[in-house]
């Protein structure tokens, strides 16, 4: 336990995250490739395939978000902190990577 946060009940969420994330990361790469290969002309192959790298790329995102929420829900603040800090720096990385 860590200040009263049930830690099994944390990583089954955080893992629960990561497996759905990577399942579906999977699926739409492969659905995506499969399309590709049967009908180059289609756009709708890459179109998948590049959602499955944007839930790939947003899977570890998910997590620390799960995180946070766990931690809140446990009132554990000193956490919460951290991985809001976390968060922030990951939404910084985002925005200037967008903007330019």
């Amino acid at each position: 336990m860590t200040n009263g946060l049930d830690v099994s009940r944390l990583e089954r969420v955080v893992g629960t995250v990561l497996r759905t994330g990577a399942l579906a990361s999977t699926a739409l790469l492969a659905a995506g490739l499969a399309l590709s290969m049967a009908d180059p002309s289609l756009a709708f192959g890459p179109a998948l395939t590049s959602a499955g790298l944007v839930v790939l790329i947003a899977t570890p995102v998910a997590r620390v978000v799960a995180s946070v929420i766990e931690y809140a829900a446990e009132r554990d603040w000193t956490f919460v902190v951290l991985t809001g800090t976390v968060l922030l720096i990951l939404a910084g990385s985002l925005l200037v990577a967008i903007t330019g």
